[in-house]
């Protein structure tokens, strides 16, 4: 069974017991928090060495996530290292995070720039967009190498008007 297939079906059961437990927002704040801790490096290598023992694991994420967590993240997170499906966490994070958005008609995008965007550029940017979502998550990230302008992702598309890449066709057109 391929990791996505996988981290769907335990994504939906963390959806479907949240929902039961009228926790969906709860847990969804938590899956983002515990999507930002799995993207550092060493956690990531502790989730897929084999080595570590998944008692070891265990005691690491309760010395990381209790009380920090609801009761229902953290016994998701103690049945997925009992389980030996601690590699496809991140995955996990994605998908349930994805699936949250999608039941609540949450539309998301990225915004790359070089400097910081304005609360007010933030929402011109919104506004272009003309979704018809009940709302609107942007996720930021600086890249100074950009020069000036943005590239905006959303979903498998990427507009990019950014200074640095219309000086690359520039480059490309001169050669």
């Amino acid at each position: 069974m391929s990791v996505g297939t996988i981290a769907n079906r335990y994504a939906k059961s963390l959806m479907d017991t949240s929902v039961e437990q009228n926790k969906l927002d709860v847990i969804y704040n938590d899956m983002k928090g515990v999507k930002g801790t799995l993207d550092n490096k060493d956690i990531a290598m502790l989730l897929k060495s084999p080595i570590i023992k998944s008692d070891k694991k265990l005691n690491i994420f309760k010395a990381i996530y209790s009380g920090k967590v609801d009761d229902l993240t953290m016994n998701f997170l103690k049945l997925i290292i009992k389980k030996g499906r601690e590699a496809a966490l991140p995955q996990m994070c994605d998908a349930f995070i994805q699936q949250y958005r999608e039941k609540n008609n949450i539309a998301s995008a990225k915004v790359i720039t070089a400097t910081k965007l304005t609360e007010e550029k933030l929402n011109t940017i919104k506004a272009s967009l003309n979704l018809q979502a009940t709302s609107f998550e942007i996720e930021e990230e600086i890249d100074e190498s950009l020069i000036g302008g943005f590239i905006l992702v959303m979903g498998d598309k990427r507009y990019d008007a950014s200074v640095k890449h219309k000086l690359n066709k520039l480059r490309k057109s001169f050669s």
